[in-house]
């Protein structure tokens, strides 16, 4: 893992590393320039390592329909929410591995097929005070079957993963983002892109 990369108005004191895991934690030590231009005293953070990411919303603008995933999260669960989420196809990115081949490979395990078009939404911290994970969300476009509806057992076994596929008319998946019902962050925000980019891209997708 790099270590923090210098920036003129940060002066990194000390980076220690406290857990050596697939995700490593780090203490950093540091002082930065404050708005009123003086420097602040010593701050003391916790950095959890976790990297680059990448994500999908699918799209199918012949159906005008998203193809959502549904997992089991423990976090959600220590949050007091329902901990069976409503989300994107996702993870994170394997060493250089570029956002966009990791978009597909996440596709291709958690949903089963590829998108065969990636159009950038943006990038984005998840969790800004505590980690320094990013992802670069996508829209896919993909053509939905009727095999894929409310299809179960995929995802890595290896992890233990278990994914439920959930095919949801776009109408639908915006209405219960934007009433709240959609707690997870990516989901929400690939689900409000879609809401201002929607007509464009069916107009602009459905050429074949």
């Amino acid at each position: 893992m790099s270590r923090l990369p210098a920036y003129p108005d940060v002066e990194i004191q000390s980076e220690e590393r406290v857990w050596q895991g697939r995700f490593p934690l780090e203490v950093i030590r540091f002082r930065h320039r404050r708005f009123d231009g003086e420097m602040s005293g010593q701050r003391v953070w916790e950095l959890w390592r976790r990297g680059p990411a990448a994500a999908v919303l699918p799209y199918d603008p012949w159906t005008d329909a998203v193809v959502l995933i549904e997992q089991f999260r423990l976090p959600a669960l220590a949050a007091g929410l329902d901990p069976v989420l409503l989300e994107l196809p996702a993870g994170l990115c394997d060493g250089d591995e570029p956002p966009e081949a990791t978009a597909q490979r996440e596709m291709l395990e958690e949903v089963g097929f590829a998108a065969d078009r990636l159009e950038p939404i943006g990038r984005f911290l998840l969790t800004p005070g505590g980690s320094d994970e990013v992802c670069s969300l996508y829209a896919g476009r993909v053509r939905v079957s009727s095999a894929v509806h409310d299809a179960v057992g995929l995802g890595m076994a290896a992890e233990q993963e278990d994914i439920r596929i959930r095919v949801w008319p776009a109408a639908e998946a915006l209405a219960a983002a934007f009433d709240g019902r959609v707690t997870n962050v990516l989901t929400a925000a690939g689900l409000y892109w879609l809401a201002a980019q929607r007509e464009r891209l069916r107009e602009q997708w459905n050429d074949d």
